[in-house]
C-alpha cells in the first residue's frame, strides 16, 4: 500500500482512500497472477509489492510534499493515531472475525486443497479475493502504528509462533491474534518507558516470543525422539 499512500499524498486524496484502493487492487492482482500458475504466489507477491514500494519511493523523491506526508506510513507513529483509526481497527477486526466464522470451512478447504475445493463447488477465486481484501484492510488500518516496513513481521511472526505450538487450525486462528495483541500492548508500554520506537519494540518482542517458542518446541521434539529411541 506504500505506493498508494505516496500517490494519494501527491494528488491530495485522503490517505485511506488512496492506500485502500491501491491495496485491494494489488491483492486482487496477486491472486490473479498466482491463479494462472505461471508464477507462484510468493513470486507474485514479491513482484507486485516491490514494484509498488519502488513507485512510492520514486514519488517521494520527485515530490517534496509526499515525503513529509508519508514518513509515518513507513515507520509508524503512535502519536499520529486518532480515535477514527481506533474505530477503523475495531471495524476491520469485527468484519474479519465474522467472515472467518461464516466461511471457516471454505477458507480451510481452499487453503489446504484448492483443486478439490473447486471441484466440490467452492468458489476458490472469490474466497482468495475476500481473504486478500481482508489482509489489505488489516494492513491499511494498522499502517499508522506499525508502518509498512514492519507490518509484514507483525502479520507473520505471531502466526509462525502459534503454528509451532499446535496442529489444530481452529486453535491457531485464535492463538495468533492473542499473541499479537499481547505483544502489541506490552511493546507499546515498553516503548514509552524505554523511549524507543513503538513499532520496533513490538516487532522485537514478537521476535523474542518466536525464539522462545522455537527453543521450547525444539526441546520437546528432541525429548520425544529420544523417548521413541529408547522404545
Amino acid at each position: 500500500m506504500f505506493g498508494g499512500a505516496a500517490a494519494s499524498a501527491v494528488i491530495g486524496v485522503n490517505f485511506f482512500i488512496g492506500a485502500g484502493i491501491w491495496g485491494v487492487v494489488s491483492g486482487v492482482l496477486i491472486a490473479r497472477v498466482a491463479r494462472r500458475r505461471v508464477l507462484g504466489a510468493d513470486a507474485a507477491i514479491g513482484v507486485v509489492t516491490t514494484a509498488s514500494f519502488a513507485l512510492g519511493l520514486a514519488l517521494m523523491n520527485r515530490y517534496g510534499q509526499a515525503s513529509k506526508s508519508i514518513e509515518a506510513v513507513l515507520f509508524g507513529s503512535v502519536l499520529g493515531v486518532r480515535f477514527t483509526d481506533i474505530v477503523a481497527v475495531a471495524a476491520v477486526a469485527l468484519l474479519s472475525l465474522a467472515i472467518i466464522v461464516v466461511w471457516y470451512r471454505r477458507l480451510l478447504f481452499s487453503t489446504f486443497d484448492r483443486d478439490v475445493a473447486q471441484v466440490s463447488g467452492v468458489n476458490v477465486g472469490l474466497v482468495e479475493a475476500v481473504l486478500l481484501a481482508l489482509l489489505s484492510l488489516t494492513i491499511l488500518v494498522t499502517m499508522r502504528v506499525i508502518g509498512t516496513l514492519l507490518i509484514s513481521a507483525l502479520l507473520v511472526i505471531p502466526a509462525a509462533a502459534s503454528r509451532m505450538t499446535t496442529n489444530s487450525f481452529s486453535r491457531l486462528l485464535w492463538l495468533s491474534p492473542v499473541i499479537g495483541a499481547v505483544t502489541c500492548f506490552v511493546g507499546m508500554n515498553a516503548s514509552y518507558h524505554l523511549d524507543t520506537s513503538a513499532s520496533a519494540t513490538i516487532i522485537l518482542l514478537d521476535a523474542l516470543v518466536f525464539v522462545v517458542v522455537y527453543a521450547v518446541a525444539g526441546f520437546k521434539n528432541r525429548a520425544k525422539m529420544a523417548s521413541l529411541g529408547h522404545l
